[in-house]
């Protein structure tokens, strides 16, 4: 492919080490810069009206399972609400509640119920059908009543002088509704309730007497009524002022469409066999990484086997939240409110540095297709949604923008940095919505935040000439043994870093690494590694202290941490400020961490060149 003259010319060469070609410089780019800082204008009043919104959500509600809370103290012989009561003292200030079934009116002496084959064996009656099962009352009335409640047929029958109602199935886990009693007296004690409703075809009007409480968990894959429309609007509508809770990493059916009528309060809460296998201490440091890296509101608490154990789980999370500026309370639910206009402004910025990526090229119409190609492949994975898909493009343009515009010298970094910072604005301002800070329409392209910007980068280093003789050089080129090394080197680590961009991929972290993980996000905001560790390969790289292609690597390792700032606030669910500081530790980590590999590097290859030889021999 052969390009024509470059508009303007050249730039200085970049150093007395690097081989890749310089840095150039399109007539274009003032006017693109410059439409770029404009759009980030209404970018910037975005992000601070996030702020804003998320500063005022810095509420969570502890809240105790109650039924585990009732198994434990029965095991130790205490009575479950003087052991809640202690709990609430430790900070537990909500309580789960389950809807009761008929087995629970049974435990409680309201009714009884006999199978068949019992009830025939001690009254010896033949009209005792040995395959049904048969429920009376103990306190007046109640057994009379469940019928009505569901679509199972029953009949009542006269069995050795008693008036027992007959069911055709067993009707221990039917849902009876709410126990009122117990909800009075926990909020008499200044519990807030959390309810938790069970789902059952045969219960004919669900949700028609569900208590006054301001949030319900539902149990299972599906929210009641997920497979009937109608039934799942009814529902929508009996929720009323309730709000339903979103339980990370577990979808439920139908859910969506609640959330769209009630919005709805994120909830983190840990499997009981996965608990058992983690230590109070570690359990209370993920529950305040939830509330206050993930905007997680309800914390749902499971007891340990052990009162002490509990105690010290509850202590220990009170502690940490409290530190971490997180009150404990009743949380009040405000959903986000976008902003058309501003966000349609803010779409400016991205296209113009996309466009102005493409024009700093080499080789100017390579350029402009790369663009071309980032951009669709950016809008097709968004499903054409242009807002998502112009978050992407900045996402993926902005860690690449800076370093191939300059990488002269080691100030070139602070240039890079910059315009990704500017596109952290652009990310946030498009990005952030109702859905995606719930964490229910999650960031499209993560993936390719940190695998683009390198190819992006790697292209502009493509010298201007005919496209056919650089691949022609490149095929030419000979191959040391140590070059495959390296390469096979790099290739190792950029797959290392790709496989860990999550925290469920196939790369998981060591038990070392994972305790250094723990002890930095108890005491603040933990930067991410991959900042900390590229960000100083980036700056030794322009630097140009190593010769030949090393230099080149080194740049594209310093995008790899340019790349991770845009990546770090694609996580609309965590707060914007925690990714600022997430993001500006790590750059200071990497920036000192940069300028002393700088010397060191230097001292090394001084050493390595003078070691063994004379004075004179060093100065030829």
């Amino acid at each position: 492919m052969t390009q024509p003259a470059h508009p303007t010319p050249p730039a200085p060469p970049t150093g007395p080490g690097l081989t890749v070609p310089p840095a150039s410089r399109h007539r274009l780019t003032p006017l693109l810069l410059g439409l770029i800082l404009l759009s980030a204008i209404p970018a910037l009043i975005l992000a601070v009206q996030r702020v804003q919104h998320e500063q005022a959500q810095k509420t969570a509600a502890l809240v105790m399972d109650y039924p585990a809370v009732v198994t434990q103290a029965r095991r130790f012989g205490r009575d479950p609400l003087d052991l809640l009561a202690e709990y609430q003292r430790q900070g537990i200030n909500g309580v789960g509640i389950y809807e009761d079934v008929i087995g629970n009116l049974a435990q409680r002496g309201e009714v009884y119920l006999k199978s068949g084959a019992d009830l025939r064996a001690e009254t010896g009656d033949a009209a005792v059908s040995p395959r049904n099962f048969y429920l009376r009352s103990l306190k007046p009335g109640v057994a009379e009543a469940l019928p009505a409640r569901y679509t199972i047929p029953t009949r009542t029958v006269q069995v050795d002088g008693q008036t027992w109602t007959e069911w055709p199935t067993d009707p221990t886990f039917l849902p009876v509704g709410p126990d009122e009693a117990l909800i009075g007296t926990l909020k008499a004690r200044g519990f807030m309730l959390v309810y938790r409703p069970y789902a059952d075809d045969a219960v004919r009007e669900p949700g028609a007497d569900w208590p006054d409480v301001p949030f319900v968990i539902f149990n299972g894959e599906e929210v009641i009524g997920a497979r009937t429309p109608e039934l799942l609007a009814k529902i929508n509508e009996r929720l009323g002022d309730r709000v339903p809770a979103l339980i990370e990493a577990t979808p439920q059916r139908g859910l969506d469409t609640l959330i769209a009528t009630h919005g709805a309060v994120r909830t983190f809460s840990v499997n009981p066999a996965w608990q058992q296998r983690l230590d109070p201490i570690t359990l209370a440091s993920k529950y305040n990484l939830a509330a206050r890296e993930r905007s997680m509101r309800l914390l749902y608490v499971r007891p340990y086997p052990t009162i002490n154990e509990t105690s010290d789980l509850l202590s220990r999370t009170s502690d940490l939240l409290r530190k971490s500026g997180v009150t404990v309370t009743q949380p009040v639910i405000e959903p986000f409110r976008e902003n058309t206009l501003l966000r349609t402004l803010s779409l400016i910025g991205p296209v113009a540095a996309l466009l102005l990526l493409g024009l700093s090229y080499p080789l100017v119409r390579l350029g402009l297709l790369i663009a071309a190609a980032s951009g669709a492949l950016a809008l097709v994975m968004n499903r054409f949604d242009p807002y998502a898909g112009v978050a992407l493009i900045a996402a993926v343009t902005f860690p690449a923008l800076g370093l191939v515009l300059r990488r002269a010298r080691v100030s070139d970094w602070f240039v890079a940095t910059g315009l990704s910072l500017t596109g952290v604005l652009f990310v946030s301002a498009l990005g952030a919505t109702k859905d995606s800070v719930l964490g229910l329409d999650p960031f499209r392209g993560v993936g390719l935040t940190l695998l683009l910007p390198l190819l992006l980068v790697a292209a502009s280093f493509l010298p201007r000439q005919d496209l056919r003789k650089t691949i022609q050089d490149v095929y030419n080129a000979p191959i040391k043994l140590g070059d495959i090394l390296i390469m096979v080197i790099a290739a190792g680590v950029f797959a290392l870093v790709f496989l860990r961009r999550g925290n469920a991929t196939g790369a998981s972290v060591s038990d070392t690494e994972a305790k250094i993980r723990q002890d930095l996000q108890d005491t603040l905001v933990r930067p991410r590694f991959k900042e900390m560790a590229g960000h100083p390969l980036g700056l030794v790289g322009l630097s140009g202290v190593l010769p030949g292609y090393f230099g080149a690597l080194l740049i594209l390792g310093g995008v790899v941490g340019q790349s991770s700032i845009l990546n770090t606030f694609s996580h609309f669910h965590t707060p914007l400020l925690i990714s600022a500081q997430r993001c500006f530790l790590g750059l200071g980590v990497g920036l000192i961490a940069g300028l002393i590999a700088i010397q060191v590097v230097r001292a090394a290859l001084h050493l390595w060149r003078t070691h063994g030889k004379a004075p004179a021999e060093v100065q030829a």
